[in-house]
């Protein structure tokens, strides 16, 4: 039985989110293929595969009082005046940590499901049959994703959140946009430029701390790696050839896509959840040094990626300036990428060792069992 709890924001939810459906499907007749990077792509998609089941280690236990073994100065509410009131209350602090990642988590989960369903609506909506290969790899991935996050949550944390009203509204954008570049630039861009970048810190922050996390993040952005390259090669070569009206409004899409990221890790519904003073909970998240730090890191996938695709206008450039993150237009997002891969081969590396020392354990011990002595004063 699923024992897991919604976390009660104060607002109504519904259990579905419907966008109405709009483009055009295409197939085409022409399958010489021409494009030999997205071939490439659609290889290492296909070699990569792995299941959520057998690689990350379920068996692992998470502590729910602190999830990703955070130390207390991290929490976005620490030195609020609700924390200098009960930060002295273990149990507060223990809800406090579940919440937030809960919530994190939450939002993972709800945006894998977008990711899925964008990844379905590029198979149909591509021109390209290169494009449409990778892209059906793409939808095994999300389809994982799901699955391991919806695990997380539920077996682990026992807390979930409805989608953040940010993430639904671009979610929503992204989706019922006709133009069928539209999902890359909305999704492969934006939404999972974002996730990887925020799965990137938490992975990093729980290596000695939250193995089962750990690995869960590491696989999960070995994946992303491929999403965010697919989206960079279907669009240059699109975006080099568009009028003037055109990449204008792509550029607004960008923009108004960005402020809802950027608002979307306020997550004010969580101090509400808590019986908090929201105000104050924001107020001290905005100030928070740790908090601001993870804001701008959060886009240091998305911007590389904007200059990269031929999106980064002086125009952009002046609102990423207003949000404090353009001084990652210089990234190099390609060494980024092949850091994320690297890691996951190690956390893999891990698990292999660790199975194959436990199987020694457990050969040490059997041989050590009175029936072990049985059979050889037998024989």
């Amino acid at each position: 039985m699923n024992s897991t709890r919604m976390a009660d924001t104060g607002e109504t939810t519904t259990s579905s989110f419907e966008v109405p459906a709009s483009g055009t499907s295409r197939m085409t007749w022409d399958y010489d293929i021409t494009d030999e990077r997205l071939m490439a792509l659609y290889q290492r998609g296909k070699d990569r595969q792995w299941d959520a089941t057998s690689r990350i280690p379920w068996h692992l236990e998470v502590d729910r009082a602190n999830p990703l073994g955070q130390s207390e100065e991290l929490l976005p509410i620490h030195g609020s005046r609700d924390w200098q009131r009960f930060h002295h209350d273990r149990r507060f602090v223990a809800d406090v940590f579940l919440h937030t990642t809960a919530w994190q988590f939450s939002q993972f989960l709800h945006g894998e499901q977008g990711a899925l369903v964008c990844a379905s609506r590029i198979v149909e909506t591509v021109p390209g049959m290169e494009a449409k290969f990778y892209a059906s790899t793409q939808v095994v991935d999300e389809a994982r994703h799901l699955e391991a996050y919806s695990r997380f949550v539920n077996d682990k944390l026992g807390l979930m959140y409805p989608v953040n009203p940010a993430l639904r509204t671009l979610l929503g954008q992204t989706l019922a946009d006709s133009r069928w570049d539209i999902p890359y630039l909305g999704m492969q861009v934006l939404i999972e430029g974002l996730a990887l970048a925020a799965f990137g810190l938490l992975r990093d922050a729980t290596v000695h701390t939250a193995p089962l996390p750990h690995a869960l993040l590491a696989y999960v952005m070995q994946d992303e790696a491929r999403h965010v390259a697919f989206g960079r090669l279907a669009l240059k070569e699109l975006y080099a050839d568009l009028s003037d009206a055109e990449r204008k409004s792509r550029e607004e899409f960008v923009i108004e896509g960005s402020h809802l990221l950027f608002q979307r890790f306020r997550g004010d519904e969580m101090w509400d959840a808590l019986g908090l003073d929201t105000a104050d909970c924001v107020a001290s998240a905005d100030r928070s040094p740790s908090m601001r730090a993870y804001r701008k890191l959060l886009f240091s996938r998305i911007v590389p990626a904007l200059r990269d695709i031929g999106l980064w206008s002086d125009r952009v450039a002046r609102e990423y300036e207003k949000l404090g993150v353009l001084e990652w237009a210089k990234e190099d997002l390609d060494s980024l990428m092949r850091r994320d891969e690297d890691v996951a081969r190690a956390a893999e590396r891990q698990q292999r060792e660790l199975a194959v020392r436990h199987a020694q354990v457990a050969e040490t011990l059997a041989m050590g069992s009175p029936e072990a002595g049985d059979a050889t004063t037998t024989s």
